[in-house]
């Protein structure tokens, strides 16, 4: 195996275990949330996620030879996501059906790879989009076998629109940027965007009980969820994710989203006993197979 075989096997699992990780932060969220509301879980979350990272004050150093320009670039970043995109998440699985939602999550990649082309140079292969829409086409599936019936609300459509041209705008940023800034110090920002925005949401939310902040923490069984998703889901898979697609396309890299889908779907079946039949394994394999194929569809 050559020397660029390595990095590239090395960049593909970044991004993989990245993906893999966010898999599974639905249970995480699931068991949290049973003791806390949305607003103080992202604030604790992010808090805790930016507090973390300065434990390394050496990498932090890249910030102070900024220009002004790159430093509303990363502002511009931070807001995109997590800020934007959560928002947009959130209140579009509240006010939509899962297949909706899952369905026009599953179109970032696309999307994501369509507008890399006049932005930023980067023409997919036809290989690349075919194996790309296998790979939304298994989302569908999934999201079909839910059986989960109704029409989404408007304010769930134009939420997940939200969420939609959000990811895609950070992807194209973060992209962007990784020539200039490391993946570290594009993870930090984002993580204190997060932090100021979410907790001030969070203490608006709790106004009236200002205990409900600090409640939670108090309880043994809160403190495990909100360590995965703020050490693990935010510090590390988002420095996994900026490092790899320093490295990688756009297309190459969007379409492992697609791969959260076969992890939530595994451990749903595995730890909460969620029905799970052969053809959501069809669905996953055609998802796995569609993700393969752009890296093999690749021009480089």
């Amino acid at each position: 195996m050559t020397k660029t075989d390595n990095k590239l096997w090395k960049v593909l699992l970044a991004t993989g275990l990245a993906h893999v990780i966010w898999g599974f932060s639905f249970m995480a969220s699931r068991k949290a949330l049973d003791l806390t509301s949305m607003p103080v879980l992202l604030s604790h979350r992010f808090l805790l996620a930016f507090l973390l990272m300065h434990l390394w004050p050496r990498k932090l150093q890249e910030l102070r030879g900024l220009k002004a320009g790159q430093r509303a670039q990363l502002l511009l970043l931070g807001l995109l996501e997590p800020v934007l995109y959560f928002f947009g998440e959130q209140y579009g699985l509240l006010h939509s059906t899962s297949i909706f939602s899952g369905v026009m999550i599953a179109l970032i990649p696309v999307i994501a790879t369509l507008i890399a082309a006049p932005v930023l140079k980067e023409r997919p292969t036809p290989g690349q989009l075919l194996f790309s829409a296998l790979s939304v086409l298994g989302v569908i599936g999934v999201g079909l076998l839910s059986g989960e019936g109704g029409r989404p609300e408007l304010l769930g459509v134009l939420a997940l629109l939200l969420a939609v041209v959000s990811a895609v705008g950070y992807s194209l940023l973060s992209r962007s940027l990784s020539a200039q800034i490391s993946s570290f110090t594009r993870t930090y920002v984002m993580m204190g965007v997060g932090a100021v925005v979410f907790t001030a949401l969070a203490l608006w939310h709790c106004r009236e009980d200002p205990g409900a902040y600090i409640r939670p923490l108090q309880d043994p069984s809160y403190l495990l969820p909100l360590g995965y998703l703020g050490v693990l889901c935010s510090v590390l898979s988002y420095v996994l994710y900026g490092y790899s697609i320093s490295y990688l396309t756009v297309a190459r890299e969007t379409v492992f989203a697609n791969l959260t889908t076969v992890v939530s779907v595994f451990a749903g079946a595995v730890f909460l006993h969620e029905p799970f039949s052969w053809i959501a394994a069809i669905c996953c394999i055609g998802i796995l197979v569609g993700i393969w194929g752009v890296q093999r569809a690749s021009n480089h």
